[in-house]
C-alpha cells in the first residue's frame, strides 16, 4: 500500500504537471471507484470545466483544490483559473492505486478505473488492480470531512509542527500494545505504514514488540527523529516500489534498494551483519535486527 512518501511523491508530480489546465471531461470505467457523488455522471459534471489550483496531501489522501475556469484573464492561449472555488477532487490510492499522466493515444491498461481529460493533449488515469482505491468530488461549500469521512480520523502529520516528541509520547506511553502496532494506527501518526514503521524502529534501535508503556523518554525522542528522517529519505528516493507503486510518470520508487530492514528477511543487517528477522504483529509483517534493536 502506498504510504506517506509514495503519496507525497505523487502529489509533487501532480503539482508539476496538472495545474491550471481545464478538465474537459472524463470516463468512469468502474463505478464503485467513485465514492461521491454516487452517480458517475454527477461526479464528472462536478469537475468538468474546472482546473486544479493545487494538490494537497493529508495522511495518505490526495486533495485537489478546484477553481472555475473563465474565458477572461487568458494569457498566451491558456485559460487562467478565477477565484471562485469549485470544490475538491479527492483521491485515496489504497493498496494498488496509481495516478498516471498520459497521452490519450496510449493504450488503456486493463485495470484503468477512471480517466480525466485535460484537453486533447493529456489525461490523468486512475489505475487500480485491487479496486480498493476511491475518488470523490466534494461540492463547493461542503466540508471535506463530511464527505471524505476518513479525514476526520487522522492524527497529525509527521511533518506538521504539532508532531512533537511530547505529542508522540502522549500517544504511545499509555498504550499497552506493541509500538509497531501503535505506529500503524492512523489516529496516532497520519500516513505512516508498515514499511516506514519498520525502518524508523530500526534506526531508533527499538524492537517492534516493545510495549508503548515500556518506552523510555530517550527511545521516544530517537523514534520521533527517525520517523521524520526515514520519511524524508524515502521522498528524496521517490518512494518505494515493491509491487505496484509508480509515480505520475510511470517511474518506480528507489527507496527499496537502500531499505535498512523492510523486505530483507535473512539478509545481513547493513550495520552489524546479523540476519534480518521477521515476525508478525496484528497480522502484519515486521522486520528487525535482533542485535541492533533492543
Amino acid at each position: 500500500m502506498p504510504e506517506l512518501p509514495e503519496v507525497e511523491t505523487v502529489r509533487r508530480g501532480l503539482n508539476q504537471l496538472t495545474l491550471n489546465q481545464e478538465i474537459t471531461g472524463g470516463d468512469v470505467l468502474l463505478h464503485r471507484t467513485v465514492a461521491y457523488p454516487f452517480s458517475p455522471e454527477e461526479f464528472l459534471t462536478g469537475i468538468k470545466g474546472n482546473a486544479i489550483l493545487t494538490w494537497h496531501r493529508r495522511g495518505k489522501y490526495l486533495l485537489a483544490e478546484l477553481k472555475k475556469v473563465g474565458e477572461i484573464g487568458e494569457m498566451e492561449g491558456e485559460k487562467t483559473p478565477l477565484t471562485p472555488e469549485a470544490g475538491w477532487l479527492g483521491v485515496h490510492l489504497r493498496m494498488t492505486g496509481q495516478l498516471l499522466w498520459l497521452h490519450p493515444d496510449e493504450s488503456l491498461h486493463k485495470h484503468t478505473r477512471v480517466r480525466l481529460f485535460f484537453g486533447d493533449e493529456r489525461e490523468l488515469r486512475f489505475v487500480d488492480q485491487r479496486t480498493f482505491g476511491q475518488m470523490w468530488w466534494v461540492p463547493p461549500g461542503v466540508a471535506l470531512q463530511s464527505i471524505i469521512t476518513g479525514l476526520g480520523k487522522l492524527a497529525v502529520d509527521p511533518f506538521s509542527p504539532e508532531f512533537t516528541v511530547e505529542y508522540l509520547a502522549s500517544k504511545l506511553r499509555n498504550r499497552r500494545r506493541p509500538v509497531k502496532t501503535a505506529l500503524l494506527d492512523q489516529s496516532v501518526v497520519a500516513g505512516l505504514g508498515n514499511i516506514y514503521a519498520d525502518e524508523a524502529l530500526f534506526l531508533s534501535g527499538v524492537l517492534p514488540e516493545t510495549l508503548g508503556t515500556d518506552l523510555q523518554r530517550e527511545q521516544i525522542e530517537r523514534l520521533h527523529s527517525c520517523i521524520i528522517q526515514v520519511l524524508k529519505a524515502s521522498i528524496e528516493a521517490g518512494g518505494t516500489t515493491f509491487s505496484n507503486f509508480l509515480n505520475v510518470k510511470g517511474i518506480n520508487g528507489n527507496y527499496g534498494q537502500v531499505a535498512w530492514v523492510y523486505n530483507r528477511t535473512g539478509e545481513p543487517c547493513r550495520v552489524c551483519g546479523t540476519a534480518i528477522a521477521r515476525t508478525r504483529l496484528a497480522g502484519r509483517s515486521s522486520h528487525y535486527c535482533v542485535n541492533c534493536q533492543r
